[in-house]
């Protein structure tokens, strides 16, 4: 198998994957997307001889163009454009949700301070306001009063990218210090961990405690759904425990497993792997070559 791997830097989850490839003799093309151009007609010789595509660029807007051209050219990426475009935007990431009936916080957008204010109001404090596009628990904010919430809206309003103007706000769903981050391949859990802190963000960039957790038939359950909703792909499910039940409050299309690999007995690049090596025997109809 001949696997092209994107990238604009490589962290230590993408070594992971190289040394889990090349061990099993795969060769590896490694593409720096801001090396490369993108004609519309022709894909740049880079991709010459690959049979599949890894998606791991670091910048969301260079994912989801460097996708959608590897689509037109006709190879085979993983995750697709299509996964990448609903999930690197909250809006769209929460709209799938609810027209699947995946259980997800209750989300309200507006496009002006006034509005923003009058659906903060009638969510109640505390909510959360977030930008629609991020991660790693960037420009979130928990809002718990009125003044926060106007000093907030009022400092998003002047920054100048329009998708500040775009207020995405949604419920504060109370959970038990932790939530959880389930890595799944189409829909098949890999492995799943809770991340865990005394702060209302649980991220593990955000500095969260990462434990290994087991799967219970429920949450399995809306693993699979949540990843049908967005179109399948390898991603990363993030749950919250809600009394008897979860709720999905996003999955996450270019997702970091080094902490999870850590954490659970799993080896998380191998079984990666084994779900690429599939992918690639699909889009080529032959068993990936070693």
């Amino acid at each position: 198998m001949n696997v092209g791997l994107l990238y604009s830097r490589i962290r230590r989850d993408e070594k992971l994957l190289l040394t889990e490839l090349r061990e099993r003799g795969h060769e590896v093309e490694k593409i720096d997307v801001r090396k490369e151009q993108f004609n519309i007609r022709e894909p740049p010789a880079a991709f010459d001889g690959v049979d599949i595509v890894v998606d791991r660029c670091l910048s969301t807007s260079r994912s989801l163009y460097t996708t959608q051209f590897l689509d037109a050219y006709g190879i085979p990426v993983v995750n697709s454009a299509a996964t990448a475009d609903v999930c690197a935007d909250k809006v769209k990431n929460s709209l799938a949700l609810e027209r699947a009936g995946v259980p997800t916080p209750n989300t309200e957008v507006a496009y002006t301070v006034d509005s923003a204010m009058e659906t903060i109001e009638k969510f109640g404090y505390p909510c959360v306001l977030k930008p629609v596009v991020g991660s790693w628990g960037r420009l979130m904010a928990k809002v718990d009063s009125p003044s926060a919430a106007e000093a907030i809206l009022e400092h998003k309003a002047t920054l100048g990218h329009y998708q500040h103007k775009v207020f995405y706000v949604q419920e504060f769903v109370e959970k038990p210090g932790r939530d959880i981050r389930v890595l799944a391949a189409d829909g098949e859990p890999i492995a799943a961990e809770t991340r865990s802190s005394d702060h209302w963000l649980t991220n593990a960039a955000k500095g969260g405690e990462v434990a290994e957790f087991e799967l219970d038939d429920r949450a399995a359950e809306l693993v699979a759904d949540a990843s049908e909703a967005v179109g399948g792909g390898l991603l990363g499910v993030d749950l919250m425990e809600t009394g008897s039940d979860y709720t999905v409050h996003e999955v996450n299309h270019n997702v970091e497993f080094k902490a999870l690999n850590d954490a659970v007995d799993v080896d998380v690049p191998a079984a990666v792997v084994d779900w690429l090596e599939s992918k690639a025997e699909q889009a080529t109809g032959t068993e990936a070559a070693v």
